[in-house]
């Protein structure tokens, strides 16, 4: 009997590990497959549009098959499209047309440490010590990244469209959560496809992309010196940093632990900048390469830690009982399930928010 329930765990892992691999390197290709066309004259709001547009549209069947999510809960859905689709890559790319793709990355990896100050301050919740550390740590980093010494080296606007980025993470947090709560949870496939699709009809309201001029996209794109047919990197944003990004990404999810699925989206934030380091050339400097160990030390801290303790029945004058120890207050799984940053990560359990979505 024991040996029949490890087996399916271990084949769950089996296969999630791999996956989690998978989107966390497509997901970490977004920006640098973004900031070609943005510089070769797309705006930064037209390529968010041709991102999400393009996936929506490859994700229609999966829409199709999650239809009657739409009854059950059409608040969740808008909720999702507006923060974790439009709100995050909108105020991501914004960020990478004005500052290096991995500093912007860094700093909306603040957005699982933001969630923590959501759940001590709104929701009133106990974090752990290692929790509350972690975010230190990881701001430290982010004064590193950002130079604070040299009175914020980086473009400050940049900056702001990063922590945008980051508050709209916390969205997805909570709207995430509510998303699996109640009596009508909703499958996760469904809020990524339908946020995908609604994120999609506010930005083309927004972008009206019929005015912008797509000529860029049939002709070539400079990447660290080189020329390439722009079509590569649009091609490659939509199919593999969204559509199998956000694909490997659900079911990784649905396999592994919070935990370890957090550990393993850490990667994406290496990823981003290494690629482009090579691809773009964008070369950080040895402040900005502590800092980014920081802020990735202090997130693996925050999602690694154990649950913060609540006061035993002894203490709130009722009888203890032998042998049975308080419940714990679990650090939210948001902040374990952290999966990157420049992208709506699929929605894993997390710690209940309200269903304002």
């Amino acid at each position: 009997m024991r040996s029949s329930q490890t087996h399916p765990r271990a084949s769950a892992r089996t296969l999630g590990l791999p996956l989690a691999l998978v989107s966390a390197l497509a997901f970490g290709g977004s920006g640098t497959a973004a900031k070609p066309l943005i510089e070769a004259g797309l705006s930064p709001l037209h390529v968010v549009w041709l991102r999400v547009t393009g996936a929506a549209l490859i994700l229609l069947p999966l829409a199709y098959r999650h239809r009657a999510a739409v009854r059950q809960r059409p608040g969740v859905l808008i909720g999702f499209g507006l923060l974790a689709v439009a709100g995050v890559q909108a105020c991501y790319f914004a960020a990478i047309s004005r500052i290096p793709v991995g500093v912007a990355l860094l700093i909306e990896y603040l957005g699982p440490l933001l969630l923590l100050g959501y759940v001590k301050f709104v929701q009133r919740r106990p974090i752990s010590r290692a929790a509350a550390i972690g975010a230190g740590v990881a701001l430290t980093g982010l004064a590193c990244v950002v130079e604070v010494w040299n009175g914020l080296s980086f473009d400050a606007l940049g900056v702001l469209f990063g922590l945008g980025a980051a508050c709209c993470q916390v969205g997805y947090f909570v709207l995430a959560d509510a998303s699996r709560q109640g009596d009508r949870p909703v499958d996760p496939m469904a809020v990524s496809a339908y946020g995908l699709l609604i994120g999609a009809v506010v930005l083309t309201a927004v972008t009206r992309p019929w005015t912008a001029d797509w000529s860029p996209l049939v002709g070539q794109v400079t990447m660290n010196g080189h020329s390439v047919p722009a079509l590569l990197p649009a091609l490659w944003m939509v199919l593999i940093a969204t559509v199998l990004a956000y694909l490997t990404g659900v079911v990784a999810v649905q396999h592994l632990s919070p935990p370890v699925a957090g550990v393993v989206a850490n990667l994406e934030a290496v990823v981003a900048t290494v690629a482009a380091w090579v691809l773009l050339g964008e070369h950080l400097g040895t402040p900005q390469l502590l800092g980014g160990l920081l802020v990735l030390i202090g997130a693996f801290a925050a999602q690694t830690s154990k649950p913060a303790q609540t006061s035993r029945p002894a203490e709130t004058g009722e009888p203890a009982q032998t042998g049975r120890p308080a419940e714990p207050t679990p650090v939210p799984a948001t902040v374990t399930a952290a999966a990157s940053v420049a992208r709506p990560a699929e929605p894993a359990e997390v710690v209940q928010g309200p269903d304002h979505r």
